[in-house]
């Protein structure tokens, strides 16, 4: 039976950096990940670029029960600590749009740091030890942490839950936080899946009809507005302003969307009188992709030209355009879920350190906990600050 400072479950970006941090202050550490290799989920991120975070990231961009739990992780490693840990390692990296930030190579140069910074721990008396291909069979708790997996069983003082939710389980992803954190006691808020494209029925099927279509919009759902690109697809919406707008919709709920986020209500009455011999399709076909132009201005059924048509009706066209309503009936699910909302309570845990309140030892960090970043780049922010906040702690 073999001992450690600590035992962390799942080399993701949560975990491979708590290890790191614990293993650089001279811990031994033993980190177990049920995938045949480290980091899946940053080797697939951004393209194979990886988004490894967003120059502007903030409490404001993350979603949980307690707004405020995100605030101290954050703030004492921020996107601009993770930055200088990238350039450190002589990765080129670029500026996207909304200070998302890429490798110029490739999501392997990340994994290579992270790796590289666990075997570093040794320089520091230190040890990281990562066994992947992993399966664990049991997860017990008697003044120590004993982990047993098909090879063997391990001690530590410490365990640290880092094995994300189940998004996207062709990964392998799987609620196997969820099933220890209830082992133990702890309390969930409901997982359900975020930045996830949402799905359209009844009247609104024939929207599938321009599968492929793309315009910015602003997309909003319970009060949470995004401003970026809407794409249609042969089961519903999706796109960066969807995919964004849906971790904060909920069944039952309204997703309004402005085509048209550069005008105003007014701006067919506008047009009245600047162009009244055009009609609303030819207008519409103007400030957006011709076949999006057509199904909305069919839905609305303004004939004619905008000079014979009421202002009254104008008006309300354009406010129709400006906050129309679709009635999604759900989602595409955890299968092609960027991320989960929900997981385990931040009630339960240290917002300082990760630890678990009422079980001193248990830490959780990264998807796991009921932390959810915005798209681009501010999940994997999360998991750095978590896992440091963890690691430092251990």
């Amino acid at each position: 039976m073999a001992s450690f400072d600590a035992i962390i479950l799942g080399a993701g970006a949560a975990g491979l950096m708590c290890a790191a941090r614990a293993g650089q202050r001279g811990k031994r550490v033993l980190v177990l990940e049920r995938a045949e290799k480290p980091g899946k989920k940053i080797l697939i991120s951004g393209g194979g670029r990886c988004n490894f975070t967003n120059i502007g990231a903030g409490p404001t961009n993350y979603l949980s029960a307690n707004p405020h739990f995100a605030k101290s992780a954050l703030a004492r490693y921020t996107s601009r600590d993770f930055l200088s840990l990238v350039e450190s390692y002589g990765i080129a990296w670029h500026e996207k749009t909304l200070g998302q930030l890429f490798c110029d190579g490739s999501a392997k140069q990340i994994v290579a740091m992270l790796l590289e910074e666990c075997a570093r721990a040794r320089e520091s008396g230190g040890d990281v030890e990562i066994r992947c291909g992993e399966e664990i069979a049991s997860v017990e708790h008697d003044g120590l942490f004993k982990v047993t997996t098909s090879a063997e069983t391990s001690t530590a003082p410490a365990l640290v839950i880092a094995t994300g939710g189940p998004s996207i389980p062709k990964m392998g992803a799987t609620s196997y936080a969820y099933e220890l954190a209830r082992q133990f006691g702890l309390k969930l808020v409901e997982p359900r899946p975020a930045l996830v494209p949402l799905t359209l029925g009844g009247e609104e099927i024939l929207f599938r009809d321009i599968s492929g279509v793309s315009a910015p919009v602003v997309a909003t759902a319970n009060k949470a507005s995004f401003a970026e690109a809407a794409l249609f697809t042969h089961r519903g919406l999706s796109g960066p302003a969807i995919l964004q707008a849906s971790s904060y919709w909920r069944p039952g709920d309204p997703l309004l969307v402005d085509f048209l986020p550069d005008q105003t209500a007014e701006w067919l009455m506008d047009a009245k009188r600047t162009s009244p011999r055009v009609g609303l399709k030819t207008l519409l076909r103007e400030a957006l992709p011709a076949r999006l132009a057509d199904i909305l201005a069919d839905r609305i059924g303004i004939e004619g030209d905008l000079g014979n048509v009421p202002d009254k009706a104008l008006r309300s066209a354009g406010e129709r355009l400006k906050r129309w309503a679709f009635h999604p009936n759900g989602t595409e699910g955890f299968a092609k879920a960027e991320v989960t909302v929900g997981g385990i309570s931040t009630a339960e845990l240290s917002s300082r350190t990760m630890e678990a309140k009422r079980l001193p030892g248990l830490f959780a960090i990264g998807e796991a906990v009921d932390v959810t970043g915005w798209l681009g780049g501010y999940n994997f922010q999360w998991a750095w600050a978590s896992g440091v906040a963890a690691g430092d702690a251990l």
